[in-house]
C-alpha cells in the first residue's frame, strides 16, 4: 500500500510540473497603488527572496500559443549548457492570458484576445484596461531597482515569432529604456524570426532597395503592428524620424533561422500588411535590416547587429541555442558538445 501511495505521489507531482503549477510559476504585483493589477509569470528565483548575487536578468517572451513555461524551461536549459553560476541569473518568462487560458489558474488577472498581447494592445481587466508593453515597463521596473539588486549589470528582453513581434514592436515604442540604461544597466532586444515587422515609413521592400507602397494593392499595409498609421497610445511620441532615430540607438539583435523559408507555414502572417514585407519570415527580416540602413543614410548610427542561424528554421531552441544567441543571451559560447547552431553576420 506504501508502494501504492508514492507511485501515485510521484504521478501527481509530474502531473503539476507538466501542468505548469510548479513552484516556478509565481505571481506578482504589478503598476500604482490604485491601478494594481496581479500578473502571472515563470521564474528561476523568488522574486521576494535574495537577490543580490544576481548579475543579469533574462526576460523571454512566449510565442502564439501563450505558453511561458516551455519558453521558461528552454531558457533554463540553455542558462545550464552555457556553464553560468544559477545564482548570477534570474530568468523570467511572463505568460500573456487569453481567454482560454483561466483553466490554468490565471482568473482574476488582465486577458488578452487571442494575438493582442503581442502588439502591445490592451487587455480588459475589471473595468479597466492595460497594454501588455505597459506590463512589461511595470515589470522592468520592478526588478531594476538597485537596492535589491546592487550587482545587477544587464538585463535582456529576448523573444521568437510572436515573441520577437512584441519585442522589436516595444523596442520601437517603450519610453523606459533611456530610464533603465541610466541606471548604469546594459538594456538589449532579442528579435529572433518574427512573422512581421513595424514600419516607420509607408516604403516596403521592392527588389533590394525600398520604394512607396502602391496603397491601393493594400489600403492597410502602414496601419499600426505594420505601420505607425493610428499606432496606439501606449506609444506616447508619434513622430516616425524622432521613434526611428530612437529606436537605432537601442541595443538589438536580430536572429534569422536561414532554413525559416516556408511561405505556407503554420502561423505566418499571410496578411497583405505581412506579405508586403516579404514572402517569408526569412525574406522579412533581410528586408527589414537593409530598410533600416535605408533610412539612416549616412547620418545615424545603428546600434543594431543581424545574424543568420546556420541550418535553423522556426525553432526557438535551437535559435536561442546557437553559438551567437548564447553569447548574446549568457556571455558564453555553448560546449562543443552540445552541436550549436553556427551563426555568421547578416551582410545587407
Amino acid at each position: 500500500m506504501k508502494y501504492f501511495f508514492k507511485l501515485v505521489a510521484a504521478a501527481l507531482l509530474i502531473f503539476i510540473t507538466l501542468s505548469g503549477y510548479a513552484s516556478d510559476l509565481q505571481r506578482v504585483q504589478l503598476g500604482s497603488a490604485s491601478e494594481s493589477y496581479t500578473f502571472p509569470f515563470y521564474s528561476s528565483h523568488d522574486l521576494t527572496g535574495d537577490l543580490t548575487q544576481i548579475r543579469e536578468i533574462i526576460i523571454v517572451i512566449h510565442g502564439i500559443r501563450r505558453n511561458g513555461d516551455v519558453y521558461f524551461e528552454s531558457m533554463q536549459k540553455l542558462s545550464k549548457q552555457s556553464g553560468r553560476n544559477p545564482k548570477e541569473i534570474l530568468i523570467i518568462a511572463p505568460n500573456f492570458t487569453g481567454a482560454t487560458d483561466l483553466e490554468k489558474k490565471f482568473e482574476g488577472m488582465p486577458v488578452w484576445a487571442t494575438r493582442d498581447w503581442a502588439a502591445g494592445l490592451n487587455a480588459k481587466h475589471g473595468d479597466s484596461t492595460l497594454s501588455s508593453f505597459k506590463v512589461l515597463d511595470d515589470l522592468l521596473l520592478k526588478i531594476t531597482d538597485r537596492i535589491h539588486l546592487p550587482e545587477l549589470t544587464s538585463v535582456i528582453l529576448a523573444g521568437h515569432s510572436a515573441g520577437a513581434q512584441f519585442i522589436q514592436r516595444y523596442a520601437v515604442l517603450n519610453q523606459i529604456d533611456e530610464k533603465i540604461r541610466a541606471l548604469s544597466l546594459d538594456l538589449r532586444y532579442v528579435v529572433a524570426n518574427p512573422s512581421s515587422f513595424l514600419y516607420f515609413t509607408p516604403q516596403r521592400p521592392s527588389g533590394r532597395t525600398f520604394k512607396d507602397f502602391p496603397e491601393e494593392q493594400c489600403p492597410l499595409f502602414n496601419l499600426y503592428r505594420y505601420g505607425l498609421v493610428d499606432v496606439i497610445p501606449y506609444a506616447g511620441v508619434k513622430n516616425s524620424q524622432e521613434l526611428y532615430k530612437r529606436y537605432a540607438y537601442r541595443n538589438i539583435v536580430y536572429l534569422m533561422g536561414d532554413k525559416d523559408t516556408e511561405p505556407d507555414a503554420n502561423n505566418l502572417d499571410k496578411s497583405c500588411p505581412a506579405m508586403a514585407q516579404g514572402a517569408t519570415r526569412l525574406s522579412r527580416a533581410q528586408a527589414y535590416v537593409r530598410y533600416e540602413r535605408f533610412l539612416a543614410g549616412r547620418a545615424t548610427k545603428i546600434n543594431h547587429l543581424a545574424y543568420e542561424i546556420v541550418g535553423v528554421g522556426h525553432q526557438q531552441s535551437k535559435m536561442f541555442g546557437s553559438v551567437c544567441a548564447m553569447m548574446v543571451l549568457f556571455q558564453h559560447a555553448p560546449d562543443k558538445k552540445s552541436q550549436a547552431a553556427t551563426c555568421q553576420p547578416y551582410l545587407f
